[in-house]
């Protein structure tokens, strides 16, 4: 065995694996800190109490509507604060999201380190933020108990989840969230009983808008997580399935997003998230996927269906959300001003679609929601940069998630070298397999082919943390 595959103590796993995500963020260029005229502008705009746009002559007093958060645990950059209500046999949904616009002088420090960015860059060691702290984590942030600057989107659905009415441009309104939730909290609290009626009600929409989807022909994949967590060791590498509030609270981001498209489309201009529908071929393959993994998808069944109903716990899963995954390929960001894209759909939401509701983390959506309101100059003429910035940045982001799994999945098998591991197969690849290992919750690559769906044991014979590379055979 190469000296580079050599076990290594816990504390020079631990060493080496920070070395190598520095490595990483440097041959990536990320950026690091924020140039000090940036810091300065978004401290003198908070300082100043004043929206830099003059907005708030016309902001909306909606601090009576009983708003919250559901977030991640830790979560200091949030976007978005729901409050759900009954209206008759129907629902009204009030959604609200930071407006950044009203921090963001167009043309200055904070606009164009903003458009260097693109969005918040995610990394195990620390993440690369879009905004300065002290807006994404202080003043444009929804957290509790402060009076806070949102777009509020107000959506009136029947008791099947339908809207009454065509979608409504958001009002420029003050807002006041009552509690910030983690999902879990919120989860056990709307289980228990114990959450307040304008949380509660989410699982009461929530699965509406699911069964909506599903009229729709959308889909979406549930593959569990590889989610990494912070240890006293280091890292460590965890299966992660979402609760169902975590999709219940997707449908009402999508549902604006949707509704942000259809604005847009009708006035215009704007900027959408497309993906396109699974070409033939494709959804062959699929099928001829799944029938050798022995869960073949039936011809009267709408391929949503199909991926909702597959049990997670089925050691198959992984196989089938894998093939899956070729359906959903091919995500733009396509901008428009006057003719429509020929394309408008995002196919696996079933309708067209704009990111919207993030401000915070993602630079499109702050020029969404304006072009969702009075559409103003600055937000038309950055249309056709966004859509290569998005796609720029969007790939620095994989490169770097991608890099920094792989760097952290070959820590985890070092103190397994040499052992054998229960694997499944989860598709076949050039020269080989793909596998994902139970625990750790590692996934590799083997040189042998194997039919996907089957279960093996593998034994780990390298593990490189400094380039990420693993090496396993089948035991």
């Amino acid at each position: 065995m190469p000296a580079r595959f050599t076990r290594l103590s816990p504390s020079a796993v631990r060493t080496q694996l920070a070395d190598a995500l520095a490595e990483l963020r440097r041959s990536l260029e990320l950026p690091e800190q924020f140039p000090a005229e940036v810091v300065a502008e978004a401290e003198a705009v908070v300082a100043s109490g004043a929206a830099v746009d003059g907005s708030d002559a016309g902001r909306a007093d909606l601090r009576e509507i009983e708003f919250h958060t559901i977030d991640p645990e830790g979560s200091r950059d949030l976007d978005q604060a729901l409050s759900i209500s009954r209206e008759g046999s129907g629902f009204v949904v009030h959604y609200a999201i930071a407006d950044l616009a009203a921090f963001v002088r167009p043309g200055g420090a904070i606009d164009a380190e903003t458009r260097r960015r693109g969005q918040t860059i995610y990394a195990p060691d620390g993440s690369v933020p879009l905004h300065p702290e002290v807006l994404s984590h202080g003043a444009a942030s929804l957290l509790p108990e402060q009076d806070r600057r949102a777009y509020v989107w107000r959506f009136v659905l029947d008791e099947h989840g339908a809207q009454h009415e065509p979608p409504a441009s958001p009002v420029r309104a003050w807002v006041r969230s009552r509690r910030q939730w983690s999902y879990v909290d919120a989860q056990e609290a709307i289980d228990t009983g114990d959450a307040p009626d304008a949380l509660a009600l989410l699982a009461a929409v929530g699965p509406l808008l699911i069964a909506q989807e599903a009229a729709r022909g959308g889909a979406s994949l549930k593959s569990p997580e590889e989610e990494i967590v912070a240890t006293p060791e280091g890292y460590d590498l965890r299966a992660r399935v979402t609760l169902p509030i975590e999709d219940w609270n997707a449908q009402i981001s999508l549902m604006t997003g949707m509704a942000a498209a259809a604005i847009m489309l009708e006035r215009g201009a704007g900027i959408l998230r497309t993906l396109p529908a699974a070409e033939p071929e494709a959804i062959a393959e699929f099928r001829r996927r799944v029938e050798a993994i022995g869960h073949p998808w039936p011809e009267d069944m709408p391929y949503g269906e199909y991926l909702r109903r597959v049990d997670r716990a089925d050691p198959a899963a992984p196989a089938i959300m894998q093939a899956a995954s070729k359906l959903f390929r091919g995500a733009d960001y396509v901008p428009f001003d006057g003719a429509p894209p020929a394309d408008p759909v995002q196919a696996a939401i079933g309708a067209p679609y704009a990111h919207t509701t993030a401000p915070l983390r993602r630079l499109v959506d702050r020029f969404v929601l304006a072009m969702c309101t009075d559409a103003p100059a600055w937000a038309r003429d950055a249309l056709p940069e966004l859509a290569e910035i998005m796609r720029q940045t969007g790939s620095l982001a994989n490169r770097l998630e991608g890099g920094a799994l792989d760097r952290i999945e070959a820590a985890e098998l070092q103190a397994h070298l040499g052992s054998e591991l229960d694997a499944v197969v989860v598709s076949e690849t050039r020269g080989g397999s793909r596998v994902q290992i139970a625990d750790p919750f590692v996934t590799a690559t083997i040189r042998e082919t194997r039919d996907p769906g089957s279960r093996i044991r593998v034994r780990v014979t390298g593990a490189d943390i400094a380039t990420g590379a693993v090496q396993l055979v089948v035991a």
